[in-house]
């Protein structure tokens, strides 16, 4: 066994998740129970992907970079961009609500915690790009929001928005008390229509029948598809919520726009000047 397998190992359970045997009949069942849940409800979660028994280092190791995280309260609308008055009134991006949530950056996250080792490991980006039947995935190039830990404070939630990517792989570290339930629109849009009436029904709340709900724990892998599907974690109470988001593209040396990154973390590097304006579009979505 490869040293990136046993590290790997260590942190997931190889008899109920076999990343290490991706030939093996367990790992194509979980590969295809997740591809099925991808193409039906735009989602799927895998629990206990952490060995339970180190759930409390899970959280322990997250909780102590936390107070890291860039907190900024802004006026956002679902779609991240900026206010355009030449839209029609009523129109879904005209739609605007408070976003108070944080994120601590990759480069504030240590390489030996469990949140790290997972996104670096080769055997789990095969397993990620095999699940949304991709040849391959790789870490972003960005020094920052590559890999992220999303901090929910009391009081505070994650408003309905679209990702950027076409695809999420997320796992939360900690609970809050009470609320954070993770809403999603599964597949409300797609790259080639934006489908404004039903994502303007949700946000107005009157689309309750497009909404479903997930319990997410501590150490359950989530892979998602946001760029298409409406999603929020609705307004935390008692103590934060944390997630890490394991950020990938189909394409290397992927780096986030300097406004995106400003806006997420509250600085750029030397990577994102020299990057701008050479993004490359995936689909004519109007984010």
């Amino acid at each position: 066994m490869s040293a990136s397998a046993a590290r790997l190992e260590q942190v997931v359970d190889n008899a109920r998740y076999p990343l290490r045997d991706p030939s093996g009949t367990g790992w194509r069942e979980v590969v295809s129970r997740v591809r099925q849940d991808l193409r039906t409800v735009g989602c799927s979660v895998l629990p206990d992907f952490v060995r339970p028994a180190l759930r409390e280092v899970l959280q322990r190791e997250c909780e102590e970079i936390a107070p890291r995280a860039y907190y900024d309260v802004e006026t956002v609308n679902a779609y991240n961009t900026d206010a355009d008055p030449s839209l029609p009134d009523g129109h879904p991006a005209r739609m605007t609500i408070e976003r108070g949530n944080a994120f601590v950056a990759r480069d504030c996250i240590p390489a030996e915690f469990i949140i790290h080792r997972l996104y670096t490991s080769p055997l789990f980006k095969h397993f990620v790009a095999s699940c949304f039947a991709l040849a391959r995935v790789h870490e972003l190039a960005d020094p920052l929001s590559g890999l992220c830990l999303n901090v929910i404070a009391p009081g505070r939630a994650h408003p309905w928005h679209f990702d950027t990517n076409e695809f999420t792989v997320s796992m939360v570290t900690q609970e809050p008390q009470a609320g954070g339930v993770f809403e999603y629109c599964p597949n409300i849009r797609s790259a080639r229509a934006e489908n404004f009436d039903d994502v303007r029904a949700v946000l107005a709340g009157r689309g309750e029948h497009l909404i479903r709900r997930l319990a997410l724990r501590p150490g359950y892998l989530q892979l998602f598809t946001g760029r298409y599907s409406l999603h929020r974690v609705t307004p935390v109470d008692g103590t934060a919520r944390h997630s890490a988001i394991f950020a990938y593209s189909q394409r290397p040396g992927v780096i986030g726009t300097v406004a995106r990154t400003r806006q997420l973390f509250g600085r750029v590097s030397a990577a994102h000047l020299a990057a701008e304006g050479r993004a490359v579009r995936v689909d004519e979505l109007m984010d």
